[in-house]
């Protein structure tokens, strides 16, 4: 069989093989209700065109993004590529007959590109804000809220306020508390700027603060009047009180604090039962235990999103059950939200899980890429899947004269591992001048921005170097 006929057979296959998952093994993309396990019909997903435009490219990478244990399972998919280029290599190799020695050296001087490519891959899909799936709230009574977000004013955040903002407007959010570490007073001035109407009231811009005691807490409701600096746990917790906020315990569940029933005796209002700033899900037995605690006790259980600008994408909402949102002023709307935290109206809140995926524990996360790929394909709609089709016979049949017009013979993988240094590059310089302009708070900007720089720096200069010996050296005559 001749090799164009192999090629038009493996993209018939692969076109027969996602419309079979996508329709016959379909998995609904759908809101989750933590607490209960059952779907909330009131939300919807909603899939921005450019999403579905350019499904191949940019589907794989959020789905990525996604992963319950992202920060695990996307370097060992990265992994897979590099071991799946190792088995091209060897088996190129073997069927090569002449220049075998030369053969080797090639591929071997291809493994550097390689590994820089799958690099760039993982800063793209962490640190980019890709146009994602989001939530449509059909629901009549509940709002959307955030407890539990970073800015560049946070020693660990990587985003600006104004940009802050803008996420949660286009996940679809109508209020968030900011919760920089150990500071507040910028937020105060974040929000009286929206008061003040220098930018729009939707989604509204909440003062709070994440306070690092024996266990991290959300201080909910600032107004300025207390510094946490040297205070105990039981100081910092009256004192928000006093001042009419809510205290969440965030992400007990991760060990490193005292036991749950110290918080509780020292007069928290709740914990977070979910939070997706790390893995999605932590162990279910302690779920369990931290669940059946806090409704003994009548303490609040809400998600806590823990963005800091990077990551996973919006996969957590907190829907608040409030009556005439649209008609209370911005005062009445932070204090309907922390009258539910601080009296414990569980009946009032659904903490909504993203679910695009089955649930799998952390167990054999080495062998979880394949089904990941399986289970991408499943949750394609119709519109998704002519996005694949269309690509897979646009490359098929007019792949090779755009190659040959946009890319020399033989350079496609310098010339992608070329934009991946430039990328990086650039977006070292972007971290290192913000963070400048934040100096004292941010730590993050200039540890990235050290750190991509000198690796796309020699990523770039290894491309250049082989693709001058490869495509640009005089031959010897």
């Amino acid at each position: 069989m001749e090799k164009s006929s192999i090629q038009k057979f493996i993209v018939l296959i692969l076109i027969l093989f996602i419309i079979l998952l996508a329709t016959v093994f379909h998995f609904q993309v759908h809101f989750e209700n933590a607490l209960t396990l059952r779907q909330e019909m009131d939300y919807d997903v909603k899939i921005a065109p450019w999403r579905i435009l350019f499904e191949p490219i940019i589907g794989p990478l959020l789905y990525l993004n996604r992963s319950l244990y992202v920060l695990k399972e996307l370097p060992l998919t990265l992994l897979w590529l590099v071991i799946f280029y190792a088995a091209y290599s060897l088996f190129a190799i073997f069927k090569t007959q002449q220049n075998r020695k030369n053969a080797i050296l090639g591929k071997l001087a291809n493994l550097p590109l390689i590994l820089g490519i799958c690099f760039a891959i993982f800063v793209l899909i962490l640190f980019i804000p890709l146009p994602n799936n989001t939530i449509v709230n059909n629901s009549k009574d509940t709002i959307l809220v955030t407890t539990h977000a970073h800015t560049e004013f946070s020693h660990d955040g990587l985003t600006s306020q104004e940009n802050l903002w803008k996420w949660h407007k286009r996940n679809g959010f109508d209020a968030f508390f900011i919760t920089d570490h150990a500071n507040h007073q910028k937020s105060l001035q974040f929000a009286q700027n929206q008061k003040n109407g220098k930018f729009p009231s939707t989604p509204l811009v909440m003062v709070g603060e994440e306070y690092s005691g024996t266990n991290h807490m959300s201080l909910l409701g600032l107004n300025g009047k207390f510094d946490t600096k040297g205070m105990t746990d039981k100081a910092v917790i009256d004192s928000v009180h006093k001042y009419g906020g809510a205290v969440i315990i965030n992400h007990w569940f991760d060990g490193k604090g005292k036991e749950k029933e110290l918080y509780e005796a020292l007069g928290a209002d709740g914990f977070e039962i979910e939070n997706a700033g790390k893995d999605l899900y932590y162990d279910r037995d302690t779920f369990e235990q931290l669940k059946t605690f806090c409704e003994k006790n009548g303490l609040t259980m809400i998600g806590g999103l823990d963005f800091h600008g990077y990551g996973r994408v919006c996969s957590l909402y907190n829907a608040l059950i409030i009556p005439n949102w649209d008609s209370l002023n911005d005062v009445s709307k932070q204090q309907a939200i922390l009258d539910i935290f601080k009296n414990g109206a569980q009946e009032k809140i659904k903490v909504l899980l993203y679910k695009d995926r089955p649930f799998y524990p952390k167990t054999d996360l080495f062998l979880r890429t394949f089904s990941t790929v399986v289970n991408y394909y499943r949750t394609l709609n119709v519109w998704q899947v002519v996005s694949w089709v269309f690509w897979l016979l646009l490359f098929q049949f007019a792949g090779r004269p755009i190659k040959r017009v946009l890319v020399p013979q033989k350079a496609g993988l310098v010339m992608v591992t070329l934009a991946g240094a430039i990328f990086m590059l650039v977006l070292a310089f972007i971290y290192h001048f913000r963070g400048e302009a934040v100096k004292g708070y941010s730590k993050v900007y200039s540890e990235y921005s050290l750190l991509l720089g000198p690796i796309g720096l020699v990523l770039l200069l290894y491309a250049l170097a082989l693709a001058y010996f490869r495509f640009f050296r005089p031959k010897r005559p």
